[in-house]
C-alpha cells in the first residue's frame, strides 16, 4: 500500500464514517483511497466550513472529527476551524496536503509552511515523511486529540510520501483514554469548605459539557441540592428546567443572575474553563471558589480558586457527592432568588414586535427537548445565552471562546448529519450568514433536513452596539443584502419571510414539517440592547424574592 492508502487505513482503524474537506492536486492519492474506502468524503464549498463542521463532530460525540485539504491557500483556510477547536476543545484531525519533500519540480509554488503555520493553532503538528510511520503517527494524533483538553492536531502528508510504496504495516489499535480520579485529600478539602458554607451556589462551565460527565453532573446537583447557574458554553449540561437553575450568566456583571453571584459565600465552579468570556469577576472580597475540573485551573486576574479538585469529572462528582449528601442544611439558601431572576430575564417576551426576547421565546415554542439550535456569532447569542433554556444536554450550541462568524450553518449541518431525526435550527445573523452561506448548496446536495433562522438588520449589530454604548458615531457597519428568499431558492432550497412576529412559530413550524433546506428570513428590533442591556442592568433593581 501506499502512504495514501496506509493513512485512509489507519482512518478507518480509528472508526472514521466521514472526511470533510476539498480535494486538491496534492491529496488525489488521499481521494483515491478514500474512493475505495468505506469512509464518505463530504465536499464542502470551503475548506472554513469542512473544519467547521469536523469539530462540530467533535464536540457532540468526544470523538475526533476528520477535515481534509490540500497545500497553501487550501490549508491556511483551516486555520480559523483550528483555532475555534483549540478554544472550545473540540477534538479534530486536519489532515493537509503538501509539494513533494523528496524532491521540487515545482519549486516553491503555493508552498507554504503550514506545519509552522499550524503549530500556535493546534495541540500537536506533524509531517509525515515516511508511509512506514502513518500508523502510529495517527494513532498518536487521535489520543492527543481526544485526551483532555480536548483539541486539533494537524497531519501534513506531502504528495511523494502520499504516492510512495509503504508494503504491509500493522495498524495500531486504539485503546480508552481512562482518567484518574481526584485525590481522597482534595475531595475532602473541597468537601469541609462546601458543607461549612452558608449561601453555597454551583456554575457549570464549558467543560461540563462532554459528553462522558453530562450524567453525572445531573445526579451531582440533584443529590446536593445546591442551586446552579451556567457559563453560555455549560448550557443545558444539567437539564434547563430543573427546580434549582438560576439562569445563564450571559454578560460578566451587571445581570440579575449576578445578584444570586454576588449573594454566595462559596462557589464550585465544575468544568469552567477561562477561555471563556468571564461568567463573574473574582475580587479579593468575594466568594471563595472550589474549582473540580479535568485539568487544574488557569490563574487570571478575574479567576484565583481558593481549592481545586482535580480529575475525571465523573467519577470525582460522585465521591465528593457521596461527602455531601444529607450534610448541607443551607445547600438551598439561595434558591429563593430563582422565580425573581427568571422573571427579569423573560421580561417582554411575549411582546408583538420583533425583539430579541420574543424571537428566542417562540425558537424555544417549536423545538422539542431534543431539538438543536446552532448559533452564529451576533448580539442574538447574548439573547439566546440569557432565556433560552435547554431542557437536553448539548442542545443549544455557541461558541463563547474563539466566538467567530460563520460557524452556525456548517455546525447545524453537521448536527443534522448526526442526527437526522432531530429538529435542527442554525440562528444566524445576515453578517455571519454571509461568511459561509455558499454551504446552503452543500446542505441541499447532502439532503439535509435542516432550517436556517436568517436575523436581518443589515449592520455588524454586536459592534454596532459597541461602537453606540462607547459613544463613537455610527460609522462604517452597515451594508446591503441580497434578497435572501431568492437567495435561498437560487441553492435549490426553500425560503420564506417573516412580515408578522405573530406569524413566526408556525412557519418555522410548518418549515420543519416540510423537511430539506429551509431559511426563514426574519427582521429584529434591536432597541431593546439599550433598553435591557444597558440602561436597565445600570440601575438594576433587586429581582422579588420568593421565600417559597
Amino acid at each position: 500500500m501506499n502512504g495514501a492508502e496506509l493513512l485512509v487505513r489507519a482512518l478507518e482503524n480509528e472508526g472514521v464514517e466521514r472526511i470533510f474537506g476539498i480535494p486538491g492536486e496534492e491529496n488525489l492519492f488521499v481521494v483515491e483511497a478514500l474512493r475505495k474506502s468505506s469512509i464518505q468524503l463530504v465536499v464542502t464549498r470551503h475548506e472554513q466550513a469542512a473544519a467547521f463542521m469536523a469539530a462540530t463532530y467533535g464536540r457532540l460525540t468526544g470523538k475526533p472529527g476528520v477535515c481534509i485539504s490540500t497545500l497553501g491557500p487550501g490549508a491556511l483556510n483551516f486555520s480559523t476551524g483550528a483555532a475555534y477547536a483549540l478554544l472550545g476543545a473540540m477534538p479534530l484531525i486536519l489532515i493537509t496536503g503538501q509539494k513533494g519533500v523528496l524532491s521540487s519540480r515545482q519549486a516553491r509554488f503555493q508552498v507554504v509552511d503550514v506545519v509552522a503555520s499550524m503549530k500556535p493553532l493546534t495541540k500537536l503538528t506533524r509531517q509525515i515523511v515516511s508511509p512506514k510511520m502513518v500508523p502510529t503517527v495517527v494513532r498518536e494524533a487521535f489520543r492527543v486529540a481526544q485526551e483532555e483538553r480536548p483539541g486539533p492536531v494537524h497531519l501534513e502528508l506531502p504528495e511523494d510520501i502520499a504516492a510512495e510504496e509503504g508494503g504491509e504495516v500493522a495498524m495500531v489499535p486504539p485503546h480508552d483514554l481512562d482518567l484518574p480520579v481526584a485525590s481522597a485529600e482534595a475531595v475532602d478539602r473541597a468537601a469541609a469548605m462546601i458543607a461549612a458554607a452558608e449561601r453555597p451556589l454551583i456554575m457549570l462551565g464549558a467543560a461540563a459539557s462532554r459528553p462522558r460527565s453530562t450524567a453525572d453532573l445531573a445526579n451531582f446537583v440533584i443529590r446536593t441540592g445546591i442551586p446552579y447557574f451556567t457559563t453560555q458554553m455549560g448550557k443545558g449540561t444539567v437539564p434547563g428546567g430543573m427546580e434549582l437553575y438560576l439562569g445563564t450568566a450571559a454578560l460578566s456583571e451587571r445581570d440579575y443572575i449576578h445578584e444570586a453571584i454576588e449573594r454566595a459565600d462559596l462557589i464550585i465552579t465544575i468544568g469552567h474553563d477561562t477561555i471563556e468570556k468571564p461568567p463573574f469577576v473574582m475580587s479579593s472580597h468575594g466568594a471563595k471558589v472550589v474549582h473540580v475540573g479535568y485539568q487544574p485551573a488557569t490563574v487570571e486576574q478575574v479567576y484565583f480558586p481558593q481549592a481545586e479538585v482535580i480529575g475525571d469529572m465523573g467519577p470525582t462528582l460522585k465521591i465528593l457527592a457521596d461527602r455531601l449528601e444529607g450534610n448541607l442544611p443551607n445547600a438551598k439558601a439561595l434558591i429563593y432568588l430563582r422565580r425573581g431572576i427568571r422573571a427579569r430575564v423573560a421580561d417582554r417576551e411575549l411582546e408583538d414586535r420583533f425583539t430579541p426576547q420574543r424571537i428566542v421565546h417562540d425558537v424555544r415554542a417549536v423545538m422539542p427537548p431534543d431539538g438543536i439550535v446552532a448559533l452564529d456569532n451576533g448580539m442574538y447569542k447574548i439573547w439566546f445565552a440569557r432565556n433560552y433554556r435547554p431542557e437536553v444536554a448539548n442542545t443549544l450550541l455557541l461558541d463563547n471562546a474563539l466566538a467567530t462568524m460563520g460557524a452556525g450553518l456548517p455546525s447545524a449541518m453537521m448536527a443534522s448529519m448526526l442526527y437526522p431525526t432531530r429538529r435542527v435550527l442554525a440562528v444566524c445573523g445576515d453578517g455571519g450568514f454571509m461568511m459561509n452561506s455558499q454551504e446552503l448548496e452543500t446542505a441541499v446536495r447532502l439532503q439535509l433536513n435542516l432550517v436556517i433562522l436568517l436575523i436581518k438588520d443589515n449592520a455588524y449589530g454586536m459592534i454596532r452596539w459597541k461602537q453606540a454604548i462607547d459613544r463613537f458615531t455610527d460609522f462604517g457597519m452597515t451594508f446591503g443584502n441580497p434578497d435572501f428568499v431568492k437567495y435561498a431558492e437560487a441553492y435549490g432550497a426553500q425560503g420564506t419571510r417573516v412580515e408578522g412576529i405573530e406569524d413566526l412559530k408556525s412557519i418555522l413550524d410548518d418549515a420543519f414539517r416540510k423537511g430539506g433546506v429551509h431559511l426563514v428570513e426574519v427582521p429584529i428590533d434591536y432597541s431593546e440592547n439599550e433598553r435591557v442591556l444597558v440602561r436597565e442592568l445600570a440601575q438594576r433593581l433587586p429581582v422579588v424574592e420568593d421565600n417559597q
